[in-house]
């Protein structure tokens, strides 16, 4: 894909568990497709469902009358994508959850997306909408043409 200007490729998914998994796989095409490692697409995939998921139940509040925007922008040196949802958006970032405490049962073990998402992607950002309404966040993985 190096050769190629920048392609975007846009989903418009219902606001119901499961549909995470239309992004996930559109997500891993695109990255199959610009020459990613299956290692990273793994991580992409699992980045991806996070958001989505997040966006469904925080964003929109699972109200099915609502729609969750996927928009992936692959580049000749990485992916970036965008999950929109109709919420406020988180307007300060949550800290870092304690995740021996969580797997020992001493913790809720949900909590966890935002660190998740962070720790498989190269920038992970999140975006408040300035009007209340339609946050969304921003992941990049970039791709290494040398481990691919």
């Amino acid at each position: 894909m190096s050769e190629l200007k920048a392609t975007t490729v846009e989903l418009r998914l219902p606001t119901r568990l499961g549909y995470e998994k239309v992004a996930m796989s559109t997500a891993s095409a695109v990255a199959r497709m610009m020459g990613f490692h299956e290692e990273r697409i793994e991580d992409l995939k699992t980045a991806v469902a996070e958001a989505c998921i997040n966006a469904i139940e925080h964003g929109n509040r699972l109200n099915e009358k609502l729609s969750v925007s996927v928009i992936l922008r692959a580049e000749p040196d990485a992916l970036e994508v965008k999950v929109i949802d109709d919420g406020t958006g988180i307007r300060k970032q949550p800290p870092k959850p304690n995740i021996d405490r969580k797997m020992h049962g001493e913790e809720e073990p949900r909590g966890i997306g935002m660190f998740l998402i962070q720790s498989l992607v190269d920038e992970a950002e999140w975006v408040a909408g300035l009007d209340g309404k339609s946050s969304y966040v921003r992941l990049v993985i970039k791709l290494d043409r040398a481990a691919a």
